[in-house]
Parts: C-alpha cells; structure tokens; sequence
C-alpha cells in the first residue's frame, strides 16, 4: 500500500510536470508567431499581421493574452491582445532562462496565467539607418486552469485505478495466504483432535512440503507411546515383584506371633501403602504425557456405581450417581476410575445409608462431588486427611492413602480436590478436573 501511495505520488508529479512542459511549449509557439506577425511601421510603431496569431489572441478573457511593451521609458507603439480587454499582463517571480523569461501573473476573471517574455528588437523602416531600432517585450501568457484540469482528471483516474489495483493486490495475498496455510490449518485441526481424544495419529494426505513435518509428528507421537509403555511395564513388573516379598513377609508373620512378628507385620503395611501410593503416582504421571487420553465420565461412573453397591450390599448403601452424557475427562481412564473409586469407596465405608455422586461440567473442567451421610469430619480433621493423608479410624478397612492418592493424581492434571461438610450431615468431597471442551 505504501508502494502504490508512493508511485500514484510520483506518477502525479510527473504527469504535472509533462502536461506543465507541453503548456509551456504551446505558449513558446504562440510567441513564435507573435513575433513572426510583428513589424516596425514608419513611426516607430509595431504592426502585426494577423495570420501568424493564434485567433483565440482575438477573444475576449479566451485564456490566451499578449501584450507587447517598448522597453524605453515614454515611448509609445505598444500593443495588447483583443483577449485582454482593458487589463494588464503583471508578472510576478520571474526566472531567466536562456533568451526566455518565465514567470506567473494575475489574469483577468480571476485566472491564474503563465507568462513567457522575450525581448525583441524591430528595425525603423522610415529612418535611413538600418541599425535604427527599437527594443519591445513581448510577453505571452496562458491560463493555467487548463493544466490542473489535465491534472485533476489524471489524478482522479490514478486514485481509481491504484485503488482497484490495491483491492486486487489484497484480495490476491488473501487468497495465497489462505490457500498457501490450508495444509498448516489441517495439520493444526488434527492435532487438536488428537489432543482432543478423537484420533490418534496425523491422518490424511499433505503437500510434500508439509509431509514430513507429519510424519515425525506421528513418529514423535508414536515413540512417547512407546515410552509410556515401557514405563508402565516396569512399573507393573515392580509391583508384581515387590508385593510377592511382601505377602510372604506377612505371612511368615501370621504364622508365626510375638513381638518380632508384630513388627513386620506394621513395616509390611507401611510398605504396602507407601508402594501403592508412589505406584499410582508413577502411572498417572505416565500417562499425562500421552496425547489424545479422552475418557467418557458416565459409564466410568455407573460402572464404580454398580460395583461398590454390592461391595456394600451388605450394609444396604444406596449409591445415587448422575453424569450428563457426553462428558469427557481429558486423561486415562484407569486414572479416573483410580480417583472415584477412592472417594465413592470411602464415603461408602462411612455412610450410614446414602452416598451421592455428582458429575457437572464447568467450562473446561468438570466437578464430582460425592457425599454421604456419615458422621463427617471436623475442620481440623479434614485439613489432617486431606492434606497429609493421616487415617483417623484404624477400624475402616483399607490403606489410609486413598485421599492422598486422590489429591496427587488431580494435581499432576493440573485438577484438585477439596473436602467439606456435606449437607446429607457427613462428607462431601469435591474433585475438579479437565474436561474436553
């Protein structure tokens, strides 16, 4: 754009200057003939012959004026054109230019006039000398209006024409961009479906400049895959083989009582749940760093639900859960049944007859709430079994790490949760996640 205003610039300039020169070189013509028709007359005088004038010379205020002046102070025998009527040629900021002079002066109805002088000497026919001559200053001027006429119509052609020129330039980067970025936006949409859940690889066919960005894409995505797996694996040959150890240990113990036992029976549980705990940990960061993990909160939810209600069955606890349908958790599945699974188990242990789960989507992030209708806990109590994860009750069964296990899986998904009083008179946990959006 600042290109085109720049060129329409100088453009306009140049066409000025070129339609100033052709006006010029009209008014040096017209003074050509000007005086080619003047002759000296007896007296002194100067008589003009009429075919050599330009006949717009002949009509009053035409445009086009002369006036002739002897260059003597007080002598008589000057002339001026018809055109002129009884006005004056008055030239102003006069510059020489070789035998010519240039200048501007004020016209008659107002107009703007170009002036050209040129001294002129007429021989005296009535004296006998041939050198006997008289000096006259020709000057011919010329209405200006026509040049910015010229002007304004080639300005206002150009200001049209750079600005179809302009649109066109615009709407032809727009078109290349947008068809020259088509590829990049495909591979930008199907890498937001990958992190979406819905794919799991760059899928369709692109430009060879592009195809090899999707092919390490895919490689890139397949090796951390590979990675996770393999970690994962370790993770369950580690679990495996410390927790048959541990078992033996524990039943060495049972079989045989006393002190000694006593004490690898509390080390063994303290092993347990410190493996359980940093094992899940380990899982669930592993799997934060696999794209695509999209799992459906609803059927996670009901299949907690049926499971923990004949768990409990014995104690007639009724599970009343909700999801709406197409929530997603943006995360593994196993992760997700890890931490609802840990907070509906434990609110089944302590409620008396009721447990209600609630599942609701906030933006990018969906909230699940379980409550019952236990005793609850204190303020005190909550911030020591939140926060560090401390078993109040010895009685319950179970590890005492199932809230902290909670807590920090959330927080490797960038999720937390948070207890407090529930209105059924017990517990009521609140978990925040991310969501599919």
């Amino acid at each position: 754009m600042l290109g085109l205003a720049f060129g329409g610039y100088e453009l306009s300039g140049a066409f000025r200057r070129a339609a100033q020169a052709s006006f010029d070189s009209g008014l040096e013509t017209d003074m050509d003939g000007l005086i080619a028709a003047a002759d000296a007359d007896p007296q002194g005088g100067v008589v003009l012959q009429d075919r050599f004038l330009n006949h717009r010379f002949d009509r009053v205020y035409s445009g086009l004026y002369f006036q002739i002046k002897p260059e003597k102070a007080g002598a008589t025998g000057g002339q001026i054109s018809r055109s002129l009527f009884d006005k004056a040629i008055m030239p102003t900021d006069l510059t020489r230019a070789g035998p010519l002079t240039w200048g501007h002066a004020p016209g008659p109805d107002n107009q703007r006039l170009r002036v050209l002088a040129q001294r002129v000497d007429l021989s005296i026919s009535a004296t006998p000398d041939p050198n006997d001559t008289r000096a006259y200053t020709f000057l011919v001027a010329g209405d200006l209006s026509e040049v910015d006429r010229q002007t304004a119509e080639f300005n206002d052609t150009l200001f049209w024409s750079f600005l179809l020129l302009g649109m066109g330039l615009v709407a032809a980067i727009l078109i290349q961009v947008r068809i020259g970025l088509q590829p990049l936006r495909r591979v930008s949409e199907a890498l937001g479906r990958i992190r979406d859940g819905t794919a799991r690889r760059l899928e369709g066919h692109f430009p060879a400049e592009i195809a090899p960005l999707a092919g390490e894409l895919n490689s890139l995505i397949q090796h951390s895959e590979e990675v996770v797996g393999r970690a994962r694996t370790h993770v369950s040959n580690l679990a495996h083989f410390l927790k048959t150890p541990l078992s033996v240990l524990a039943s060495e113990a049972d079989a045989n009582p006393g002190p000694l036992a006593d004490q690898v029976r509390r080390q063994v549980f303290s092993m347990r749940r410190q493996v359980d705990h940093y094992l899940a940990r380990a899982r669930a960061a592993g799997s934060l760093d696999v794209l695509g993990n999209r799992t459906p909160v609803e059927p996670v939810l009901a299949d907690l639900t049926r499971v923990l209600s004949r768990i409990h069955a014995a104690r007639s606890i009724a599970i009343d859960s909700a999801s709406p349908p197409g929530l997603f958790f943006r995360g593994e599945r196993q992760d997700l049944e890890e931490m609802m699974g840990n907070l509906m188990d434990n609110a089944c242990k302590w409620a008396r007859s009721r447990v209600q789960v609630r599942a609701v989507k906030d933006g990018a992030q969906f909230i699940l709430t379980v409550e019952d209708d236990g005793p609850g806990l204190t303020e005190e109590e909550r911030a020591q079994v939140g926060m560090r994860g401390e078993r109040l009750d010895e009685t319950v069964p179970g590890s005492g790490l199932g809230l902290a296990i909670v807590r920090d899986i959330s927080k490797l998904y960038g999720g937390f949760f948070v207890l407090d009083a529930s209105p059924l008179g017990g517990l009521m946990a609140r978990l925040t996640l991310p969501a599919i959006a």
